[in-house]
């Protein structure tokens, strides 16, 4: 059984959110959170149930199944049993009539069953404030990160090299790759908050099944198991001399995530214009994270990299052709798709302790995708990168 949050953690966590909370919806007078990873956030355990929190009194977590697992896991102060919504709404008292609650996850039908012992009237959002105070990790945050960082050096940059052989398949890779990252410590789920979004391990390819199309909002491309499930890496694709091999894939310790991408030469090097298209991405990289510092706005850092770029080197860049990701790298913790993002319209302030991936990228015709990625801390010196060094494009031969 991994460690419990701290009581400490819980606590803060908690102060924050209804400070947030207070801050921007100053009439708020209830919440009610559903989602298992903002349960966890809040209480250190993920279980069936609801946490109901009132502006003017303490929070509580309602919990179906299970209770003992609860109990045993969680340092969270007030845990209590329900077989159904009706026990908690006995235990809470009046409902005011309006509900907060997570409007991108939270299903319709579990809605209205909640509404029938909880009769509000009106609905509104608390994703945003959730989103934001997950987005500032904690010392303790950031430990377990950087535990997920080593292992997911140590894999990538290590041990995969010595996998690759002629002939095997992306998905033969997949399944190599996913045992050992599980056998190192990796908690053996890639968890990601954009609604219907399923990962294995990651998007793994060879060649130009890189820059295979996939409705995952990213510079990657990923042919995969089948049209059912689009994920792992393809059965019938091979490994052969020449090939460009793709690695990029999340790593997690205790429910976090860090995420990094790893690029191999197969047999023989990769064509030349391939090779300085990657140094470049490694440079674009490397310049950002430079930017990662307190008080710096992602939207202007965004703006100020593009604006470095020369229009050949744009050319399919963050993808390939009109498939192009309007993103330089995404926060990163107890899913892989966290905020902020290096992106436009993100217009508030970097902290210290929030975490991105950043993960410049292009796509070569006749190659695939080149590029690299890695998770860093934002500091005062910039950013501080947890899963490496190597700039990839590791030969094999």
């Amino acid at each position: 059984m991994e460690r419990k949050t701290p009581a400490t953690e819980l606590r803060d966590r908690m102060e924050r959110f209804r400070l947030r909370m207070d801050a921007e919806n100053p009439s708020w007078e209830f919440a009610a959170i559903f989602g298992r990873v903002n349960q966890f956030y809040f209480t250190g355990t993920m279980q069936d149930g609801v946490i109901l929190i009132p502006r003017g009194d303490e929070a509580v977590l309602w919990v179906r199944r299970s209770l003992e697992r609860a109990l045993d896991e969680s340092l969270f102060p007030d845990i209590r049993p329900m077989k159904s919504f009706r026990d908690a709404a006995c235990g809470m008292g009046a409902c005011p009539a309006t509900v907060h609650v997570e409007t991108e996850t939270v299903p319709l039908a579990l809605l209205e069953r909640f509404r029938k012992y909880f009769p509000f009237r009106e609905v509104r959002p608390l994703d945003a404030q959730a989103a934001k105070i997950r987005s500032v990790k904690s010392a303790y945050e950031i430990a377990i990160m950087e535990q997920a960082g080593r292992i997911h050096r140590h894999v990538l940059e290590d041990c995969v090299p010595g996998m690759l052989r002629d002939g095997m398949s992306e998905a033969e890779l997949g399944g190599e790759v996913f045992s050992l990252m599980v056998r190192e410590g990796h908690h053996g789920i890639t968890r990601f908050g954009r609604f219907g979004t399923e990962m294995v391990l990651g998007q793994l390819g060879f060649g130009e099944n890189t820059l295979y199309p996939t409705s995952f909002d990213g510079p990657g491309g990923c042919y995969g198991m089948a049209p059912g499930a689009p994920v792992l890496g393809s059965r019938d694709r091979t490994l052969r001399d020449g090939d460009l091999v793709f690695v990029d894939c999340g790593c997690g310790v205790q429910g976090y995530h860090t995420d990094k991408t790893m690029t191999y030469m197969f047999g023989r090097s990769l064509p030349e214009d391939a090779i300085v298209a990657h140094r470049r991405c490694v440079e674009v990289q490397d310049e950002t994270a430079s930017l990662l510092r307190p008080g710096n706005v992602p939207s202007e850092i965004y703006a100020t990299i593009l604006d470095g770029l020369n229009s050949e080197f744009l050319e399919n860049f963050m993808g390939f052709g009109n498939r192009r990701a309007q993103f330089l790298g995404h926060g990163i913790g107890l899913t892989v798709d966290e905020v902020p993002v290096i992106a436009r319209g993100f217009n508030e302030p970097l902290e210290e302790g929030m975490v991105f991936a950043l993960e410049p990228k292009k796509g070569v015709r006749g190659v695939g995708l080149v590029g690299t990625e890695n998770t860093f801390v934002v500091t005062r010196g910039g950013g501080r990168c947890i899963t490496g060094t190597n700039p990839g494009l590791v030969p094999v031969y």
